[in-house]
């Protein structure tokens, strides 16, 4: 198994799977309702200019997070 990072840490264009993600509060529920689940592939697609929001593509669509919602979620890279 790899080393987890933070989603907020992997690179512009490279892709990664989720691992773990925040198991409760407000956060837990956003993220779910958006299909963030474990095991769910995602691709860092662009950051704003000055680093927040960042622009992933997941479940065939564009999502949008701010980086300190990321910092909450562990990916494993994609092979």
């Amino acid at each position: 198994m790899a080393a987890l990072i933070k989603l907020s840490e992997l690179a512009v264009g490279a892709s990664a799977i989720v691992r773990e993600f925040p198991k409760t509060g407000p956060a837990f529920i956003r993220l779910r309702e958006m299909g963030l689940l474990a095991g769910t592939p995602v691709t860092l697609v662009r950051t704003a200019p000055l680093g927040d929001p960042l622009e992933l593509k997941i479940r065939g669509y564009h999502l949008t997070l701010r980086k300190s919602e990321a910092e909450h979620v562990l990916v494993e890279s994609a092979p």
